[in-house]
Order: C-alpha cells, then sequence, then structure tokens
C-alpha cells in the first residue's frame, strides 16, 4: 500500500513498537490515528508529530471494553473521512508459570490481544470493503508459531491472532482489503518486565530495538506481505516446528529449568 496519503489507526501507539512505527509512518506522509490507554504519552507523541506537520489525532481508549472499538471507528470516521489502514499493535504478556497465573490476568490477556484486535478489524471491515481498498496489520510474534514455555497464554494469543490473519486473509481475496501478519522477536521495550529482559540476557536470546521492528513493518505494509517473521534463525525455528514440532520440544524443555528462576519472580 502507498503510505503517503493514507489514514492509519495504530493502537498501542504510546508504546516502544507502536511509537516507532507512527514516527515512521509520519515521515513517509500518513495521517495517523493514535490509540492508547495511556493518554498522557499518547498526547505526548501526537504533539511530537504535529510539530513535524504531520495530521495526527490522539483518541485514549481500552480497546478490551466492550463496544469500544466499534465507537473508535465511528469516532475516527468523524474526524477523519476515511481508515485506509489498521495497524493492531496494543498487546500485554504473562509470563511465568502456567500454574502460578491469575484466571483475571490471562482473561486479560486474551481481551487485549485477540478479542480487541478482532473486534477493531470488525468495526473497521466494512468501512474499508465498502471503499474497496485497506489494509488491516496485525502485530503478532515469533511466540505465536512456537508455543514458548513460561509464556503459553501469550503464546496462544498469538496463535490465535495468527490463524484468524490467515483465515480473514483468505476470505479477503479480491476484495481490495489485504490482510499482512507480522511476527517479532524479543524487543527491546517496556513491554518486557526487568524480570523478562534478564531472563533473555540470561538464554542469550536475539534481541531487536523498536525502531528496526518498526522498519521491518514498514516494509511488509509496502509491499504488500502476507507473512513476515523477524530474525534469523527464529524465521528458520518457525518453519522446522511447523514441521517438526517434536524436533523443537527437546531444545525449548531444557530451557526450562534455565528460566525457572526467573519465571517464580515476583515483580509485583
Amino acid at each position: 500500500m502507498n503510505i503517503s496519503g493514507s489514514n492509519v489507526l495504530i493502537t498501542g501507539a504510546s508504546g516502544g513498537i507502536g511509537g516507532a512505527i507512527a514516527r515512521q509512518l509520519a515521515k513517509r506522509g500518513a495521517s495517523l490515528i493514535l490509540v492508547s490507554r495511556d493518554d498522557d504519552k499518547l498526547q505526548a507523541l501526537a504533539t511530537e508529530l504535529r510539530d513535524t506537520g504531520t495530521r495526527a489525532l490522539a483518541i485514549a481508549c481500552d480497546l478490551a471494553q466492550p463496544g469500544q472499538p466499534a465507537a473508535l471507528v465511528e469516532d475516527a470516521l468523524k474526524r477523519f473521512d476515511s481508515i485506509d489502514m489498521l495497524i493492531n499493535c496494543a498487546g500485554v504478556q504473562n509470563f511465568g508459570f502456567f500454574a502460578d497465573e491469575d484466571p483475571a490476568d490471562t482473561a486479560t490477556l486474551f481481551n487485549v490481544n485477540t478479542i480487541a484486535p478482532i473486534t477493531l478489524i470488525n468495526a473497521a471491515l466494512p468501512h474499508m470493503l465498502k471503499q474497496g481498498k485497506g489494509q488491516i496489520v496485525n502485530v503478532g510474534s515469533i511466540f505465536g508459531s512456537i508455543g514458548f514455555p513460561c509464556f503459553a497464554a501469550y503464546s496462544a494469543s498469538k496463535f490465535a491472532l495468527r490463524g484468524f490473519s490467515e483465515s480473514l486473509r483468505r476470505e479477503l481475496a479480491g476484495t481490495g482489503v489485504s490482510v499482512t501478519y507480522v511476527a517479532p522477536r524479543f524487543t527491546k521495550t517496556a513491554f518486557n518486565r526487568s524480570v523478562v529482559t534478564r531472563m533473555a540476557d540470561a538464554l542469550k536470546m536475539n534481541q531487536d530495538e523498536p525502531e528496526s521492528v518498526a522498519k521491518h513493518v514498514i516494509s511488509a505494509i509496502e509491499r504488500d506481505g502476507q507473512d513476515s517473521y523477524l530474525g534469523w534463525p527464529e524465521k528458520l525455528f518457525v518453519r522446522i516446528n511447523s514441521i517438526l514440532p517434536r524436533l523443537v520440544d527437546s531444545s525449548l524443555i531444557k530451557q526450562v529449568e534455565l528460566m525457572r528462576p526467573f519465571a517464580t519472580e515476583r515483580s509485583h
């Protein structure tokens, strides 16, 4: 899709990856509808982008609440004549052994990572179909293709988003509306709590800066990519796991004991 002149709605815009994507979209001439629950950070980003000449609208919204996605789309269309692109970047993460996870935290995770993007797409899609064009971009995770221990609920939520993206892409073929799924690996943002960052360092996990992830997302958008996975050898592991998951089992099971002291740590 041609980014210049397009109206883009992006959730999770106050976060590390979301903010980096917003800044790169602004440099390419997009008008932005910035969405997040953190109104202070959101307003600061909107002001920063407006100072560069970008048309930017900030809407504080909790998309996990029933009715909010539809209300957001209605509000955005009142102030912008169209929504040409929807980027679902908002997310939460639970880390630790699933037996210790609070069911309320699990529910919140699925509401934000899976239900919110799907309901937001449901609200925006009729408009895109009517105008005969549009692009939906779902930011998933490498963990949405490789079930990672101590991230069971998070992995499952991203598996679901990946499956939804694949199904919807096939359903929308020929309509002018495309679906792009982008799967980053570990990214250095506030999204990853200090204990997760220390665990990643201990396991020598490959790590990316949010600006690098944002460039990859922009590249996928510009070429109307379908599925895009970040990092090597992670993208190789995705392929191996899809064909020979039992081969991957042994490697990840060995990691559990290394993760145990971090997974049992209480940071709240």
